[in-house]
């Protein structure tokens, strides 16, 4: 019973050595078993310093352990390195190079503003000198007057379209409403004359609003068209270069890549095929990568560090490639952006953020730092990315719709904007000086879900550094930018949740002192964003209480005493399709004019003409299925975020992202009832006016099918080889693509799961977590009756009842884990429960045994 059920033996032969290795090891073991595994670390630790403590030996053999595992990830034993107390650790990190960066507060009170003003505390901009002052005022006095133009050009649509909209709406005596005469008689009586004028003013406002929303769309899509058509653009933030400039080796870069809990083989194998596109271009001397990880799955986290061994072994990035996992996840992606340049940014010019989906080719980084050499007031500069490497049909329709219609939207902005637009928080260079000094954010002043620390960070350092006086320019003509999108509606609404949150957060900066108006507007347009589709809902609900109102009440002819003549209801059916024609052609219109770049400059990428105009139309069809679905889901994650709900949304594992048939319909349920029960009541109440809502009322009842199979490969890979939705990606894939596919095919055959237990009993893993761990402190007694009591608790529960953050409290401290893998070990027989389910768990031989 107490016969050891795990020999030395069994760890000698999980160690990556050839096996006369293995067998020299064998003959050193004593005699004794419990004597056995401390010797055998003894031996494995070639003369490192004893331990103090029998269990704590395994911290003596984990340079060995990894240098035997790893041997071609550590620059030549340049990676080791030991803490305060001769502990083995990876210099995963250079060395720190502290900056200070400390945020402002925010000041969004006017009257505290204008007092500022008052005693001269205003922001002041900054220019290098004269000439850069005067090559900045050209192109902002011309932003100015486009802007001009397109505000005066939106009001005057929007003002012409609600007048045609007043004069549509039935009910024309608001000339003759009295308010005196409605006090004065029955109540009842006045409900009754009043309340068809109240729903048309709230439907005559909520018109107004969204058709000035659609027409500044419009606009921008109409002067994107017209930019790329022409293909010169004077104010380019690439204008003037030929892209083979020498790139300044004083002024480096880094590549920053900031992670939570990502696919770790998707991650490594996009970053990979980047940094190889970088060493293509013969300039990786001016670049470096930092994985930046908040991970606090302890699975994942190990992952994330063998795939950084694995990384730095094939591509020779000793020096180069950089992980560190933060142990204070403070400000989610800002503040670990903000980490980083605090301890290292100082020793860079440039950083360029990167998505854990991210991949750019060498051309686009190294083009990306020649705009910043070429233009030094520039302080952010944003490629543009492009969708691709989905194959669900829901993913491979909008991949399609976002390579087709961007260039126009994003050539779009760039005009009316020009040196004060978009930062979208990834595939883009920052000017790392200025954003330390003037991009750290400051939690939101006071209490409830619109307070507390910035969600969607972006746009807010964008407006800081233009506050600051440095341009933050969309490099829109960059090629060789890339990005995926979710596979799924349900996985998009998701992060929609997030985003939702975090624009209608920034609206409290609106009125913060020394905005750029721009940027204020782009607030405003990120509220937009989701808060049209609330009022598009109320549009849609006061339209069918009216159609309520005209069909079950009695018109109210007289509207005034001794009124001669009586007010008719008037229906005005030509126009009303006049208006309902211009709606649509301000939302088509921008998509035709897509489809007729691609005809002029060649439909052969996308499948040729006739294949990419069905295109058009199916996505336009599947456009106008999911806009009534998107529109209740945002107006809930509006209504939520104001009212402070939490919305919990945990979607069950899934193969290839499908969405099951029971989540379609726990997610879609609700709208199907609400279409069918509007389309009857609207049925049974007038035909005529069903037709009008058909477009959103089925919509909303075939919801859950369209989830469903548009979440579907099957479905994809079918549009696929019919060249559907093709885009030149997937036509002509570039070699970062390719590379990417053949890089996460590679990760996922050794691919490492269920990794705390792997850095539990496994002698690599184990030496790995160890050395990384991030828990480094020095002796105390009281910290060793704590550690004692951490392992003994663990180790007297079931592994599977563990929960995640002690799992991961024990892999952040080298000293518990050494422990814990010690006395499972040597005392095996004890732990029989933690073996069984380590041997009960599916292993990957390509992973637990790393590449000798």
């Amino acid at each position: 019973m107490n016969k050891p059920t795990v020999l030395p033996t069994d760890y000698i032969d999980a160690l990556p050595l050839p096996p006369e290795r293995k067998g020299a090891l064998r003959e050193t073991l004593p005699e004794q078993p419990e004597e056995a595994f401390v010797q055998l670390h003894h031996a494995l630790a070639e003369g490192a310093p004893a331990a103090e403590r029998p269990d704590d030996v395994p911290l003596e053999s984990v340079k060995s352990r990894i240098e035997m595992s790893w041997p071609d990830s550590l620059g030549r034993g340049e990676q080791f390195d030991t803490d305060e107390l001769n502990r083995t650790t990876l210099k995963a990190m250079p060395r720190h190079s502290r900056s200070s960066m400390y945020p402002e507060a925010w000041r969004t009170n006017p009257v505290a503003r204008a007092w500022d003003s008052v005693r001269g505390r205003k922001s002041t901009h900054r220019y290098a000198n004269a000439e850069e002052q005067r090559q900045e005022d050209k192109w902002r006095h011309v932003g100015s007057i486009r802007r001009y133009i397109l505000l005066l050009l939106t009001i005057a649509q929007t003002v012409v379209a609600t007048w045609y909209m007043k004069t549509i709406l039935p009910y024309q005596g608001w000339a003759l409403i009295d308010p005196m005469e409605m006090i004065n008689q029955n109540w009842q009586q006045s409900v009754l004359q009043i309340l068809p004028y109240v729903l048309q003013t709230g439907i005559l406002f909520l018109f107004a609003v969204l058709f000035c929303w659609v027409s500044a769309g419009f606009w921008t899509a109409l002067m994107g068209f017209l930019q790329l058509m022409m293909g010169k653009d004077k104010y380019s933030i690439s204008y003037g270069l030929n892209g083979d400039e020498p790139i300044n080796p004083e002024h480096r870069t880094a590549l920053i890549m900031p992670i939570c809990n990502e696919d770790v083989e998707r991650v490594y194998a996009g970053l990979r095929a980047t940094w190889e596109s970088v060493v293509r271009t013969g300039e990786q001397q001016n670049f470096d990568v930092y994985i930046l990880s908040d991970s606090y799955n302890p699975d994942i986290a190990l992952a994330e560090q063998k795939a950084w061994m694995e990384l730095v072994r094939d591509v020779g990035g000793e020096g180069r490639i950089f992980y560190r996992r933060r142990r204070r996840r403070v400000k989610r992606k800002s503040g670990n952006i903000d980490d980083f340049c605090r301890r290292w940014g100082s020793q860079y010019s440039y950083m360029v953020v990167l998505d854990a989906d991210s991949v750019m080719s060498g051309e686009c980084l190294t083009g990306l730092v020649r705009m910043m050499e070429a233009n030094p007031n520039a302080g952010i500069i944003q490629s543009s990315p492009k969708a691709s490497g989905m194959d669900t049909l829901y993913a491979r329709c909008q991949q399609f719709a976002t390579r087709v219609y961007g260039p126009l939207f994003t050539a779009g902005l760039h005009f009316w904007q020009l040196g004060e637009s978009h930062y979208w928080g990834h595939n883009a260079i920052i000017r790392v000086a200025p954003f330390i000094e003037h991009c750290a954010l400051a939690p939101l002043p006071g209490e409830g879900s619109f307070a507390g620390s910035i969600l969607s960070h972006d746009f807010v350092e964008a407006a800081l550094m233009r506050r600051a006086g440095w341009g933050v320019w969309i490099a829109y003509d960059l090629p060789g930018s890339y990005e995926e999108l979710p596979p799924n509606l349900l996985d998009e609404l998701k992060r929609d949740r997030r985003w939702c949150h975090g624009n209608l957060m920034n609206f409290r900066l609106f009125l913060v002192k020394g905005m750029h108006p721009v940027h204020r507007a782009v607030f405003l347009t990120g509220v937009m964003s989701y808060l049209s589709a609330p009022l598009w809902f109320m549009f849609l609900a006061l339209s069918t209480a009216l159609q309520v109102v005209h069909t079950l009440m009695e018109p109210q002819y007289f509207l005034q005493p001794r009124q001669l003549f009586p007010v008719w209801p008037q229906w005005r059916p030509e126009l009303a399709i006049a208006l309902f024609s211009t709606t649509m052609v301000l939302l088509f219109l921008p998509k035709l004019l897509s489809i007729m770049l691609i005809w002029f400059k060649g439909a052969k990428q996308y499948g040729g003409v006739m294949r990419v105009t069905l295109s058009l139309f199916l996505e336009m069809l599947f456009s106008v299925l999911l806009a009534p679905v998107r529109m209740l889901f945002h107006t809930i994650f509006v209504v939520s975020a104001f009212l402070g709900w939490e919305v919990v949304w945990n979607s069950p594992q899934r193969d290839d992202d499908a969405t099951p048939w029971s989540e379609a319909f726990k997610r879609h349920g609700w709208q199907m009832a609400l279409g069918i029960v509007w389309a009857a009541g609207m049925g049974w109440l007038d035909l005529n006016f069903l037709w009008w809502l058909a477009p959103i009322v089925f919509s909303l009842i075939l919801s859950p099918f369209v989830s469903v199979y548009s979440s579907r490969s099957t479905t994809g890979n079918a549009s696929k080889r019919a060249k559907l939705f093709l885009i030149p990606e997937e036509y002509e894939p570039p070699k970062e693509l390719m590379d990417t596919d053949r890089y996460l095919e590679l990760n996922r055959e050794r691919a490492l799961k269920d990794g705390f237990m792997h850095a539990v009993f496994n002698p690599s893993f184990n030496a790995l977590a160890s050395a990384m761990a991030t828990s480094r402190h020095l002796k105390s007694d009281v910290l060793e009756f704590a550690r004692d009591r951490q392992v003994d608790q663990a180790l007297s529960e079931s592994p599977a009842k563990l929960d995640r953050d002690r799992r991961l409290a024990l892999i952040s401290d080298p000293v518990t884990l050494s422990r814990m893998h010690y006395r499972l070990w040597q005392h095996a027989d004890k732990y029989h429960d933690w073996f069984d389910y380590y041997k009960s768990l599916k292993m990957n031989p390509q992973a637990i045994q790393p590449k000798p």
